[in-house]
């Protein structure tokens, strides 16, 4: 499955897509990117005055790209229109170090570090563009075609 099909799959739509572009992938892991707009829904509150992009957003950019993108990638032979992926999240452990503005771009790169009976599990990093690590962690999750 080429990259720019596994968006066409992903179980997600707008306001909810945090998937721009995925540019690398493989069997061993993923890397893609998101860029926030200066208007997402959730700036509106968090915070007065000052936007930040809250971390329960941040784990969904780094769900998306790195654990669900990469399983739809895994599962490509048995995908098509009549069979499409459900994922459910079930496990996340996240460090946070810096904060995402409105209109930053962030970079994702997840590692597998297991696929098993459906079961997906990922180190995941996000950058910034300045190249600094904004979070990491890992995220599990199971993968399932029906």
């Amino acid at each position: 499955m080429k990259k720019e099909n596994i968006i066409k799959f992903l179980p997600y739509q707008y306001p909810f897509m945090f998937v721009e572009k995925i540019t690398n992938i493989s069997k061993n892991g993923i890397e893609g990117y998101y860029t926030f707009k200066k208007d997402e829904y959730f700036y509106l509150g968090h915070f007065k005055n000052n936007p930040i992009t809250p971390g329960v957003i941040l784990i969904e950019v780094m769900a998306q790209i790195g654990l669900v993108c990469l399983g739809i990638y895994l599962l490509n032979h048995q995908i098509d229109l009549k069979n499409k992926p459900k994922i459910a999240l079930t496990s996340n452990q996240i460090d946070f170090f810096l904060s995402v503005k409105p209109k930053e771009k962030v970079r994702v790169i997840s590692e597998k570090i297991f696929f098993r009976f459906n079961k997906l599990k990922c180190k995941v990093q996000m950058f910034n563009n300045k190249n600094e690590l904004v979070s990491r962690g890992t995220i599990s999750g199971m993968v399932k075609i029906i």
